[in-house]
């Protein structure tokens, strides 16, 4: 190894130094060509031995040369820094709640949820989202069969998408529905939701999932849709086709294709989607690309798909020559932000917690396939556990900031081993029957003594 040619060099300089001052200079150059032999033995024996030196207390170059073991080894190779205040890919989160959004009597017959991308045109934000207003609130999945064209079955069934805009991010102005329902049997008919907002060339494209059955029926089952317009304020053209349909009978994504996350690299539009998989039993995510040369189509799946193992919640986002992404809840790999260079083989190159939930993200580079993304520090996601007036469960809008920037360096954002208060850990207790299992199993304990 480099280092230890490097020890042994420096040893032989040192003996050098030590005997130069003897005489006669036979004894100087008899007792330097004793040592020398006598150091390089002993450090020769070490390394036979498999001895080498303690892991350094301060890191240099030298140090990802040496032997160690795959926890040291993964720092080195996947991380952009061991330290998370210098790594431009890791952050903590903080939420702002939204100003201008009306929920009416917060009693779960308005809700929004799963926002775009935020994008700045015409001097202020636009962002748009899933909206349901409902007379009644979901009565639920496991009920979707009673479900009707007043009575949606889940918080996104009978949904449409609207939009508002802001000049600070902070408080919003509901300008109104972007993309309606279209008529039955359009790609969307029952609901349009979850959409994300691109731009190409000029022109503003809608995707979002298109649900042609009552969300529950047989599963949370969609296509993705589109609309496109000349101005983000609209008017929206709905394209009657399923831009992205579900995959091959047997695949991965067969059933459902969510999330439609669109970004422009080489020229392509590189959509990114999630689909639920190996079910019954567990819910488990992956995420997909599908690459098309036209915004309207068609995409074509790549072959090493899935390219993500986790994320029930996406947001993507240009970085460096790369893409990075948040990848949240759902799989081996959740509550990590990933980053891959080639757009396609991700690695996990930090670990965080409280990430949001359905986010999306302002990233003002997302659209100018410039090989020099600089990263996102704020966004919108939404809480969908807001309990209404009446008991029952909505979903509100919030904003969220963080620092996956190069431009930005707020230490703050980088801190972490945050307390939480007792009581946040407590009412996440034992439920009744974990409590009679470990009361059993301490009975039958006793019984053997």
């Amino acid at each position: 190894m480099a280092h230890d040619a490097y020890t042994k060099v420096e040893s032989v300089m040192k003996i050098d130094k030590m005997t130069s001052m003897l005489k006669p200079p036979q004894i100087q150059k008899r007792l330097k060509v004793f040592l020398c032999v006598l150091t390089l033995g002993f450090l020769s024996a070490n390394q036979v031995k498999g001895q080498q030196e303690d892991f350094p207390y301060n890191l240099t170059d030298s140090t990802k040369n040496r032997e160690m073991s795959e926890a040291m080894r993964r720092v080195f190779d996947n991380h952009p820094s061991p330290l998370n205040a210098e790594n431009e890919l890791y952050s903590q989160f903080k939420y702002t709640q939204l100003r201008g959004f009306d929920y009416g009597a917060k009693d779960a017959t308005i809700s929004r949820r799963d926002p775009s991308k935020i994008i700045f045109e015409n001097g202020k934000y636009y962002v748009w989202y899933t909206k349901r207003d409902t007379g009644v609130p979901p009565i639920g999945a496991n009920r979707a069969a009673e479900a009707t064209e007043e009575i949606p079955s889940t918080d996104w069934d009978l949904a449409e998408i609207w939009y508002a805009t802001s000049t600070d991010g902070f408080t919003w102005e509901e300008k109104g529905v972007a993309v309606k329902r279209p008529e039955k049997p359009q790609p969307g008919w029952r609901a349009v939701a979850t959409p994300d907002i691109l731009k190409f060339k000029g022109k503003y494209y809608l995707y979002y999932q298109a649900f042609v059955e009552v969300s529950g029926l047989k599963g949370d089952y969609c296509p993705i849709g589109m609309a496109y317009s000349d101005s983000p304020e609209g008017p929206w053209t709905v394209v009657n086709k399923e831009v992205l349909p579900t995959g091959n009978k047997g695949a991965w994504d067969q059933f459902a294709v969510q999330d439609p996350t669109p970004l422009v690299h080489n020229g392509k539009i590189y959509m990114y989607y999630k689909s639920a998989f190996n079910r019954p039993g567990t819910v488990w995510s992956g995420i997909g690309l599908a690459i098309a040369e036209n915004p309207m189509g068609p995409f074509k799946r790549h072959a090493l798909n899935p390219v993500q193992n986790s994320g029930h919640e996406i947001c993507f986002f240009p970085f460096k020559g790369g893409v990075a992404s948040l990848v949240i809840r759902d799989g081996p790999e959740h509550f990590t932000i990933q980053y891959a260079e080639d757009w396609v083989n991700f690695k996990v190159v930090a670990i965080t917690e409280m990430m949001p939930i359905g986010p999306n993200a302002y990233i003002p580079d997302a659209f100018e396939d410039n090989e020099n993304g600089r990263g996102i520090t704020w966004g919108i996601s939404h809480f969908r556990n807001v309990r209404g007036t009446n008991g029952k469960m909505y979903s509100e809008l919030a904003r969220f900031d963080c620092d996956l920037s190069l431009d930005v360096h707020d230490p703050k954002m980088k801190e972490h081993n945050n307390l939480w208060p007792p009581e946040d850990y407590y009412r996440w207790g034992l439920s009744e029957a974990q409590r009679d299992r470990i009361e059993e199993a301490n009975k039958q304990l006793l019984q053997k003594k």
